[in-house]
């Protein structure tokens, strides 16, 4: 028997193919909007973009944080898609309340403090 996951309107599994899209990172308002119809009107399930930034260099952007989920759900409520967004830190998880799957890149496949926390949580994890 297939798992199947609600997220929103959108099913996971069970034969449901499920297409999540949008850009690595979040920069403006006007951007993730315009995407996000786009990717919507491609066909796209699902929202995915980057408030946090995983970079190897502290000099390079390391995402908009809370003003770039906030752009998410401003986009969210455009198109009505669930959003995805990934977390690099359990002291951020409520900034996460709102978003519909939180994302776990491979930067944090062993950060077992964060798993854990995320595994106390009702939410649905994407693991990168």
């Amino acid at each position: 028997m297939d798992s199947v996951i609600t997220v929103g309107d959108v099913k996971i599994g069970g034969g449901n193919f499920v297409k999540i899209a949008g850009p690595c990172s979040v920069e403006t308002i006007e951007q993730i909007t315009g995407i996000a119809q786009s990717v919507k009107a491609a066909g796209a399930h699902m929202l995915r973009g980057g408030a946090f930034k995983p970079r190897t260099s502290p000099y390079d952007l390391q995402g908009l944080k809370a003003e770039g989920i906030d752009f998410l759900l401003e986009a969210k409520e455009i198109t009505g898609m669930p959003i995805v967004t990934e977390i690099m830190n359990a002291n951020h998880l409520e900034l996460f309340e709102n978003v519909d799957v939180i994302q776990v890149g491979a930067r944090n496949m062993q950060n077992f403090e964060l798993l854990k926390e995320l595994g106390r949580t009702k939410k649905t994890i994407l693991l990168k």
